[in-house]
């Protein structure tokens, strides 16, 4: 029993041998081919990789088939140094000087010690202040684009070049809408220059290089990606910023930042100072669209189409049977406009311009101030009566003030509708609410001082006559009134509970 015992063992142990010398010749090749793929991939590592063929094409990896591992999406490390070396000759740091005047204080200790007041003169004392800024040279005639604020108000601009030089720079023209300002160097000869590239085109996700002058330590450097697109601010109504990680500080302002192809993407312009790793630029795309004007004239033409828009929510889009909450919703045409004379009316909404679709209502004002006065333009609105296409030749967008006082609230009792509102009848006015529930279906929606124009898209003719509309107005859908606040018409959609 034990000699059959020690000869299983042994003829198991000879099996074991054998399976495993098979199996290691049956690896050994494979084993030399992952060294050998190993050291290969170790080669490349060391070697410059580009992100782009030479015609600037995107790299295309080929796809991998299981079960293998996917490729790497980026094969190398960006070559950063070589593109800040071949872009850094045209970026620029800007010192813009201006002068305010303040009352000359008085030292109040003069009458004991007899000493004199500041300068010792009369009248108002000339402060000089000084801005640091950011820029980048757009062609070889020495034109510099950077920030509207960098040379607010300035009474002189110096523009120190990387290679040292100190130029004289006069402010060509200015889109204060924008935050954009093209600068002349005077003297500089034949520049370098940067390519304008597409903020359109770019991806979020993308690596970008910042180049600039933050807290005057000029030629600085920063790295990071596109954190997002089409951020707003509420800057004005042209807000399309994008975000970045890629750090920003003071200073920076009016600075490229660029794509690894070495183009211009987009202008630093501001940061969050509650947070780290936030930083917004100005697309270029906007900057090409003026930068011709601002050159040739010094100031930007735009066109208007005369109305007062407002966001489409998901209440408002059921009371005006949308599918979605889409568009601009027209809720004040200006007499006379382009609008009006087009047929638009409160109520209308505007879904796309020369078939680019407006998805959300601040897409509007962009579409219409990128074509000039005079252009025609093809409405496709959603009105009551249904869909129209409508065409309006614009006028030209003036510098105007829309700011109004506040109306005073009438405290003159009136009738509680089924929204949770008193309402009362002014003479000059028309319908005020007086009174807000603040438990009710319009808190957060009316305020004290609104005027009602319209409920569920007529027109009231007194407070009686309002307060029956909204009472007698569907309960499956919210009610709609047509309101004005501060001087500005718009749409409120308000939700009620069912009896």
């Amino acid at each position: 029993m034990t000699h059959a015992k020690s000869t299983e063992r042994h003829a198991g142990s000879r099996l074991a041998g054998d399976l495993r010398a098979g199996a290691a010749r049956r690896v050994a090749p494979l084993a030399v081919a992952a060294i050998t793929a190993v050291a290969a991939l170790a080669c490349k590592r060391d070697e410059p990789v580009s992100e782009t063929h030479p015609t600037g094409a995107p790299v295309v990896l080929p796809s991998a088939s299981p079960p293998f591992a996917a490729p790497p999406v980026l094969p190398g490390t960006p070559d950063v140094p070589a593109l800040v070396a071949a872009v850094r000759p045209a970026v620029v740091n800007i010192t813009s000087e201006s002068e305010t005047e303040r009352p000359n204080v008085v030292d109040p200790f003069e009458f004991f010690f007899g000493r004199r007041g500041p300068r010792g003169g009369e009248g108002d004392q000339v402060v000089k202040r000084r801005a640091l800024g950011s820029g980048f040279i757009v062609d070889d005639r020495g034109h510099v684009a950077t920030n509207a604020h960098v040379v607010a108000g300035a009474t002189a601009v110096r523009v120190k070049l990387s290679d040292g030089r100190e130029l004289p720079a006069k402010v060509r023209g200015v889109d204060e809408r924008l935050d954009l300002a093209v600068l002349e160097l005077e003297g500089g000869g034949r520049l370098p220059f940067v390519a304008l590239g597409s903020s359109e085109a770019l991806r979020v996700g993308e690596y970008v290089v910042a180049i600039g002058n933050p807290f005057g330590l000029g030629d600085t450097v920063t790295m990071g990606i596109v954190s997002a697109k089409g951020r707003e601010l509420g800057a004005g109504p042209y807000d399309d910023f994008i975000q970045t990680d890629a750090s920003i500080n003071p200073g920076n302002s009016g600075g490229p930042l660029f794509d690894l192809r070495g183009q211009v993407v987009a202008i630093n312009t501001a940061i969050n100072p509650a947070g780290q790793g936030i930083g917004f630029a100005i697309p270029v795309d906007s900057l090409r669209e003026v930068l011709p004007q601002l050159i040739a004239t010094g100031r930007v033409q735009r066109g208007r189409l005369g109305v007062v828009i407002q966001p489409v929510d998901a209440s408002l889009a059921k009371s005006l049977g949308l599918p979605k909450p889409e568009g601009a919703l027209v809720s004040d045409v200006d007499p006379g406009s382009p609008a009006a004379k087009a047929g638009l009316a409160p109520g209308d909404v505007i879904l796309s311009v020369d078939g680019t679709r407006i998805a959300q209502a601040h897409d509007l004002p962009r579409q219409i101030a990128r074509r000039k006065p005079g252009a025609s333009v093809k409405l496709e609105v959603s009105t009551r009566k249904g869909p129209r296409t409508l065409s309006a030749s614009l006028d030209e967008l003036k510098e105007e003030s829309t700011e109004r006082p506040r109306p005073a609230p009438l405290q003159a009792p009136g009738d509680r509708a089924t929204v949770g509102i008193a309402i009362a009848e002014d003479p000059r006015r028309g319908v005020v609410v007086t009174d807000v529930d603040p438990g009710g279906p319009a808190a957060g929606l009316l305020d004290a001082g609104d005027v009602i124009l319209e409920v569920a898209g007529a027109p009231v003719n007194g407070a009686r006559d309002a307060a029956d509309r909204i009472k007698k107005a569907p309960l499956d859908r919210p009610v709609l009134l047509r309101i004005t606040r501060e001087g500005k018409t718009r749409f409120v959609a308000i939700d009620r509970p069912a009896p």
